[in-house]
């Protein structure tokens, strides 16, 4: 079972420098990581107007694959909105990754307790709107907001700077991945 952890935040807070920050050390380390991003952009697309591939789905393929010597593209094409990101998580499971790292998503992964979250935050207002309904497991806070270091009074979750506690971060990461069930030929590291 692959271990999920979200970073949880609003736009500008540091979901993407955090997550940058801990895929590359863990890759560094042997670990094998896939990401989940959220793109907000209405009408955004991988494909481009005019290849081969935005051609088949405008055709009417519901499922294009491309492939290169140096990566392979699976679009999918929906009508609907996402809403069962296990299906994607399900999809990741088969590539027998250590973790998987979601950005966004806060609606559906809010109250999620099998998810470990990270939230990220600008500062203290956005941090208190970030976390009303998210549920625990909450790991540590980072973003932009770590870098003043705020005492919260009666706030017991770990506030991070990636400069300066980023080891601590990937240490509360380590930890989930000790103790989650292991795959049959799998080590933890």
């Amino acid at each position: 079972m692959v271990l999920v952890v979200a970073a949880v935040g609003t736009s500008g807070s540091g979901k993407t420098t955090t997550l940058e920050y801990l895929i590359s050390h863990l890759s560094a380390e042997g670990y094998k990581i896939g990401s989940i991003k959220h793109v907000h952009h209405e009408g955004f697309t991988m494909d481009k107007e005019g290849t081969n591939t935005w051609r088949y789905a405008k055709a009417g393929s519901k499922v294009i694959v491309a492939i290169s010597p140096e990566e392979i593209a699976m679009l999918k094409k929906t009508d609907a909105a996402l809403n069962d990101l296990d299906q994607v998580i399900a999809l990741l499971e088969r590539e027998q990754l250590d973790v998987v790292f979601i950005e966004g998503f806060h609606s559906l992964i809010a109250k999620r307790t099998d998810v470990p979250k990270i939230i990220t935050a600008e500062d203290e207002a956005n941090l208190k709107r970030t976390l009303e309904g998210t549920a625990e497991p909450i790991l540590a806070v980072t973003g932009v907001i770590s870098q003043n270091k705020p005492q919260i009074s009666g706030f017991s979750i770990p506030i991070l700077d990636l400069k300066t506690d980023g080891k601590q971060l990937l240490q509360l990461i380590k930890g989930y991945l000790k103790a989650k069930p292991q795959q049959s030929g799998k080590t933890v590291k």
